[in-house]
């Protein structure tokens, strides 16, 4: 079983978007050291509680500040891009760190409807619903594969960082995502994070699978949200924080991330006014590494998964990487020595105090 990261680069509440930015280049050379199969960056706008709205400018300085870990979107939101732009912007990533790109595509906003109007180039009217569209025309681009009398056709030998590619997938976490993907002989990923009921989708996705592409048989990643302390008790004390913050996203407010000494009497209080006493969250595997450990193994069973994708929010930064640390031990991932020192952002860093 692979084990990889999705950072969504978290604003701990007092700090900053661009310190959050800073600490996602140091996490990723943490994840590339410790063992870490890929690591992917999310893409959210317009809310104070994570800083990556651009995966695809993330990714450059990741890739460069890291040696063998593969990169890539988790995922781009297509519905925002003209998929030319995409598929340029891939395909130079894509030669700049040969054979560690990938290009994880979803439909969501990755916003709310306001925010996804502002970041529309024509606002005469809302946006046609064209997912499908688009991403059969983004996939023509990078295969070159565009009918000969299509007027864009010639265009698709013109990318930039030919002959080298991104690897596609699809993320989602829905059945429509998986039809698409198996229909389109894709890699898949399912946020279990956001939906936690996904076994039934992802096999959904194998009976669906055509091997149409390069894949021969299907692949699926399962994204898991998850956080390792020494002790329950701590590990359960700082998902607070993260459990705090989804609670009021689903009600529309978007705050950063409270210290858990907040987020504990937060989640109290919502304990008493709830009748049945619980409060309705996402799966979380939360615990001893040891726990976290069968935790994620459990879920990636359910899925038929070939691959764990762990997603950590935490207040204080050093224990989100602490937290990576003890699942990489918890998994006996090989660790990795790294040739060049630390990456510059955090060397500019230490030198600003």
């Amino acid at each position: 079983m692979l084990l990889s990261v999705l950072d969504q680069s978290p604003i701990p509440e007092g700090s900053t978007g661009a310190r959050a930015l800073h600490d996602t280049i140091g996490l990723a050379r943490l994840a590339d050291e410790l063992g870490f199969h890929r690591y992917w960056l999310a893409e959210h706008h317009g809310g104070p509680m994570l800083a990556g709205p651009s995966p695809e400018v993330l990714i450059g300085p990741v890739a460069a500040a890291t040696e063998s870990i593969r990169v890539g979107s988790g995922g781009v939101m297509l519905p925002h891009y003209s998929p030319l732009k995409v598929a340029e912007s891939f395909t130079v990533l894509a030669a700049l760190f040969e054979d560690r790109i990938d290009l994880g595509l979803g439909r969501a906003a990755g916003t709310d409807p306001l925010t996804t109007f502002a970041l529309q180039r024509d606002r005469r009217q809302a946006a046609p619903d064209d997912f499908p569209q688009q991403l059969a025309e983004l996939l023509a681009y990078l295969e070159d594969d565009l009918p000969e009398d299509h007027p864009f056709g010639h265009l698709a030998a013109t990318l930039p960082g030919r002959p080298a590619l991104p690897v596609p997938w699809l993320l989602g976490s829905s059945q429509q995502s998986a039809i698409w993907a198996g229909e389109l002989g894709l890699r898949y990923a399912f946020a279990d994070f956001i939906n936690p009921h996904g076994a039934e989708i992802a096999a959904l996705y194998r009976e669906r699978f055509a091997p149409v592409r390069d894949l021969r048989a299907p692949r699926t990643a399962v994204a898991v949200w998850a956080l390792a302390a020494p002790t329950e008790e701590e590990a359960e004390f700082l998902a607070s924080s993260s459990r705090m913050t989804f609670t009021l996203l689903r009600r529309g407010r978007l705050i950063p991330v409270p210290p858990p000494e907040v987020a504990v009497d937060f989640l109290a209080r919502e304990a008493r006014l709830s009748a049945s006493g619980d409060i309705p969250g996402r799966r979380g595997v939360v615990g001893s590494p040891e726990k976290v450990r069968a935790g994620i193994e459990q879920v990636v069973s359910d899925y038929g998964a070939d691959e764990a994708i762990v997603v950590t929010i935490t207040h204080d930064h050093a224990l989100r990487r602490r937290s990576y640390e003890l699942i990489a031990d918890a998994f006996d991932l090989p660790r990795r020595t790294l040739r060049s020192g630390r990456p510059p952002a955090d060397r500019a860093l230490a030198a600003r105090g």
